[in-house]
Formats: structure tokens, C-alpha cells, sequence
């Protein structure tokens, strides 16, 4: 074993770990909530439509204003001399009837409110979604490197193995420089492995708004919601057409448009407005009253072409988000037949080979312990590493059909509980 302290000068040691609990998917999951500009652009949207519904539905309410005037002038009456005719007027104003342009207008706002609150709910869904996929590529970035770092280390006993032939004659020249050639391929992979780890752990510190406390360890979890029964596709194809968020937003959204078309038309309608004043003035007159109510009757009989562009306007938004929502369902449907199909075949093939893969592995481990001891340093190296990279299957196998869970989830719109895998 007299090429161990050579092999310790070349293998470069994995980043310490920092002391303390691992890093559990749990907790990456419980930042989904947190600030981060995926999730901040879908609260922004969601806190403007709530704004513009509290504006909508204050149009309509009562308006009191105080007015002051300070002017002078001159007529007849006063022997054209100039003489101050200053006022101070409180006035309300409340509109009664508008032909239902407002109650229009209210009925858009919210209906967008409603949708922008589902799309936020759905931005979290995809939040989640990535914060697991960052979280398991970090583990398997992990598993990488350490099946490469075996790899590596098998290929430089081999080498240095034939280097001491060599100077026996047992080996030529060609022979020790193509080992060594294997060898340096095998320390590129295990280099690129190694930055892929830096590279994935830079991901997840993003993913979770973090970026400068890059993760060190990291808890592999049980995934144990993976053994849970799979609905039929249609079972999940109904739920997901009537449940999505996305989808139910869409909807929202079109529902919205038609409304904010009915209170445009509404403006060529008759609107009726209750009005009280009470005025003072430093000039006295015949006409003018110091209180007086009264109903206002407004009938707008011509516009020009405002109110028929608006409408335009409107119909155009109204058929681009119908063909929005139309295409989504089509989307939504690939995506739900993609994950559901990704779910069966992760179980019923991959999963399967990944376990014949590492039973054979296994069995290949045991067999090189046994090896004479010439050949330990290179059988018994190379089933370590053949198993290690058993290891990196069978887990990415698993990290794949959870996340195929998570999507499920989302495009269903919610859990996926025991009455809908039983299709009822």
C-alpha cells in the first residue's frame, strides 16, 4: 500500500461540512412562503388587482367637497363699481343610479382579485417545486462526486500499480502512459463533479433568497409519499380541468373582461345623483340659497368615439385571454399526461432496473473483498465506486418521482387524497 501517501497528495478533500444539524427538505420547503422575486412578482400582481378593487368600489360613494372662492366684479346693479362676491360652499354629491356600470366594474375588480389570488397560490406551488428540485440536485451533485472520487482513485492505483511494473520490465511505456492518460479523464470528471456541487448548492442558496449562506450537509429524506396509490388519468384530468389554478385564474380573468365590457356599454346610459349643498356669500342675491338639495339627471346622448374604441379595446382583451385559457388546457393536459406517465414509468421500469443495478453492485462488492490482494487495491476500488454510482441511480430514480408527485399536485390543484386515488 506504498502509493497511499501519493494518492493523498492528488485527491482533493470534499468542502468542510459545517458543524450542525443537516439541512432537511423540510425546511428548504418552509421558505416557499418567504420573499423571492418569483413569489414577490405574483404578490405585487395580486396587491395591485386588490387596489383596484378598493377603487372600483369607492367610485360610487358619497363625495363632499368645501370650496372657497375669493373674487370681486362689477354689473349694473352695483353702479358698475367692483365690489367682493366671495363664497364658502360645502357640497355632497352621491350617485344613485348609473345603469349598472359600477356594479360591473365591482364584479371585474374582484373576479381579478380572485384570480390573481390563484395565481399567487400556484406561484407558491412552483415555488415548492423548485426548492425540491434544487434540494435534490445538491444530493445527487453529492452522490456524483463521490462515485467519481472513487473512479478516480481506482484509476490512479492502476496507474501507479503499472509504474512499479514498469521498472520491472512487466510493463511497457505505452501501456503506463494510456493508464495514466485514464487516469487524468478520471480527475477531470471528478473536478467537474466537485464544481457541479459548489454550482448546485449556489442554486439552492437562490432558491431559497440565501445566497450568501451556500448549504454544507444536507438530510436525504425518506420520500416515503411515493408509495402512495396513482389515480386513473382521467380521474385526475377532471380534477385538474376544474380545479387548477391556473386554469380557474384564466377563467376568472375572462369573466372579468366580460364585465368590465357590460360597464363600458353601461356609459351611454342615464345615471341619476343626489346632490346637497350649504353656501354662504358676502354678496346677497335673489338666486342664490344658503342650503338646497336636489336629483341630478345625466343622459350622455353623444360621446364621439371613446366609449366604441373602449369597447373595441376590451373585446380584443377579452379574445386574447379566451385563447389564453384555451391553450392552457391543452397545456395543462400534456403536462398532466407527461407527469402521470413519468410517475409509471419511474415505477414500473426504473426503479426496478435501479434495484437489479445495485443488488448486482452489491453482490459485485462483495466478491472483489474477497480478491487476492494484488488486485485489491483495483477490484475492490472499482465495486466501490461500480456502487456508489448504483447509489446515484436508485436515489435519482426516487428525487424524479417525487418531484413528478409535486407536479401532479400542482397541476391538480392540491394533495391528492385517499378518495381520489380510489377515482371516486
Amino acid at each position: 500500500m506504498r502509493c497511499w501517501p501519493a494518492l493523498l497528495a492528488l485527491v482533493i478533500a470534499l468542502p468542510v461540512q459545517a458543524a450542525g444539524k443537516p439541512l432537511s427538505l423540510d425546511e428548504v420547503l418552509a421558505v416557499a412562503d418567504a420573499a423571492h422575486p418569483d413569489l414577490d412578482v405574483a404578490t405585487a400582481q395580486r396587491e395591485l388587482a386588490e387596489a383596484e378593487q378598493a377603487l372600483t368600489e369607492s367610485l360610487n360613494d358619497a363625495r363632499v367637497n368645501l370650496e372657497g372662492t375669493l373674487r370681486t366684479g362689477r354689473n349694473p346693479v352695483l353702479r358698475d363699481r367692483f365690489e367682493s362676491d366671495n363664497s364658502v360652499r360645502l357640497n355632497l354629491r352621491k350617485t344613485l343610479i348609473d345603469g349598472g356600470r359600477n356594479e360591473a366594474a365591482i364584479s371585474a375588480a374582484r373576479l381579478e382579485t380572485q384570480a390573481r389570488s390563484l395565481q399567487w397560490l400556484d406561484a407558491k406551488a412552483q415555488r415548492r417545486i423548485a426548492l425540491m428540485s434544487r434540494f435534490f440536485d445538491v444530493l445527487l451533485a453529492d452522490l456524483r462526486y463521490t462515485a467519481d472520487n472513487e473512479f478516480m482513485t481506482v484509476a490512479y492505483l492502476r496507474w501507479d500499480d503499472d509504474k512499479q511494473r514498469q521498472e520491472l520490465g512487466l510493463r511497457s511505456a505505452a501501456e503506463v502512459a494510456a493508464l495514466e492518460a485514464t487516469f487524468q479523464d478520471a480527475r477531470i470528471m471528478r473536478n467537474e463533479a466537485e464544481r457541479k456541487m459548489r454550482e448546485k448548492r449556489l442554486a439552492l442558496a437562490a432558491a431559497m433568497n440565501r445566497i450568501n449562506e451556500l448549504p454544507s450537509e444536507l438530510d436525504d429524506p425518506r420520500l416515503s409519499s411515493n408509495e402512495r396509490p396513482l389515480p386513473e388519468f382521467d380521474v385526475l384530468l377532471a380534477r385538474t380541468l376544474a380545479e387548477n389554478p391556473r386554469l380557474v385564474a384564466q377563467k376568472q380573468l375572462l369573466d372579468a373582461a366580460q364585465n368590465r365590457l357590460a360597464s363600458i356599454r353601461a356609459e351611454n346610459r342615464p345615471s341619476l345623483e343626489f346632490e346637497a349643498e350649504a353656501a354662504t356669500w358676502s354678496r346677497d342675491a335673489a338666486t342664490r340659497d344658503e342650503l338646497r338639495a336636489g336629483v341630478n339627471l345625466v343622459w350622455p346622448f353623444y360621446q364621439g368615439k371613446r366609449v366604441d374604441a373602449r369597447i373595441a379595446k376590451e373585446q380584443a382583451q377579452f379574445h386574447l385571454l379566451q385563447a389564453q385559457y384555451e391553450g392552457m388546457k391543452l397545456d395543462l393536459q400534456q403536462a398532466l399526461y407527461a407527469a402521470w406517465q413519468e410517475i409509471q414509468q419511474l415505477r414500473e421500469t426504473e426503479r426496478n432496473a435501479a434495484a437489479v443495478n445495485a443488488a448486482y453492485r452489491d453482490v459485485a462488492l462483495e466478491q472483489a473483498r474477497a480478491v487476492y490482494e494484488l488486485e485489491l487495491q483495483t477490484k475492490l476500488g472499482t465495486a466501490m465506486a461500480e456502487t456508489q454510482a448504483a447509489l446515484w441511480r436508485s436515489r435519482a430514480v426516487e428525487y424524479r418521482l417525487a418531484l413528478a408527485w409535486a407536479k401532479l399536485e400542482a397541476l391538480v390543484g392540491g394533495p391528492i387524497d385517499a378518495r381520489m386515488e380510489k377515482g371516486k
